[in-house]
């Protein structure tokens, strides 16, 4: 059984993306798959309960099926970071919660490849003394990045990737996804952006997606590839 945490340099970087296209592209393999998201905000409301849309993309790529709750234990309707809607619904979020969770779901629910994806970027808070990255730290848990190509990309990439270094993790890959499709339009600049990026992030990049009119694994597929699994991390 293996296991990834998935995160991004910011909010909508394309994690749910890169994500579910993992898990297809697993699936296709013959292997068994788990997407969890265990805390999302900017939920709605719907007969069942609280449902974050991320989530549900998750949960269609899980092979064999799973229920709701299974992928996203921790759900908040407002869309904001994700301490401050737990406070606003009254609920606080602990990290040894999260964790026992998430390890209670791994063990009961063994599946070949299981990416369990972050919410906004590393250093998101879940409350006071809790950080995001707490959950992979204490799980020990191998990080894929996923880059959000824009401006600004250069720094917030290398930044996350020195930071999950220093927190002791093992970046085992990082992809690129196109969010802003001026950025990629001047394909020279754009080739040299992405120049720096693989010179400088220690781990290899899985793939690079251009900006998709309809993201969906179906799409994003062909621009991704799997770290072999191997090298990834075993629980």
């Amino acid at each position: 059984m293996s296991a990834l945490f998935v995160t991004g340099t910011d909010t909508d970087a394309g994690k749910t993306l890169v994500t579910s296209t993992l898990l297809a592209t697993a699936s296709t393999q013959g292997l068994t798959t788990l997407g969890l998201k265990p805390v999302a905000s900017g939920s709605r409301v719907t007969p069942e309960g609280l449902r974050n849309s991320d989530a549900l993309v998750l949960q269609v790529q899980s092979m064999p099926p799973v229920n709701y709750a299974t992928v996203n234990p921790w759900a908040f309707e407002p869309a904001i970071a994700p301490h401050l809607a737990a406070s606003e619904a009254g609920q606080a979020l602990n990290v040894s919660d999260i964790v026992a969770t998430l390890g209670a779901t791994l063990a009961q629910t063994q599946r070949d490849l299981t990416l369990i994806e972050g919410a906004g970027g590393w250093r998101v808070p879940l409350n006071d003394q809790d950080d995001f990255c707490d959950i992979p730290r204490l799980m020990r848990l191998p990080v894929i990045l996923v880059v959000g190509l824009k401006l600004g990309c250069l720094n917030h990439a290398r930044l996350t990737a020195e930071a999950i270094t220093a927190d002791g993790l093992t970046l085992a890959g990082w992809v690129g996804s196109v969010v802003d499709p001026v950025f990629a339009a001047e394909s020279t600049r754009f080739a040299a952006n992405l120049d720096v990026l693989k010179r400088t992030l220690p781990a290899p990049c899985l793939g690079v997606i251009p900006y998709l009119e309809q993201p969906s694994p179906e799409t994003a597929q062909p621009y991704l590839s799997m770290p072999p699994l191997p090298t990834l991390e075993t629980l």
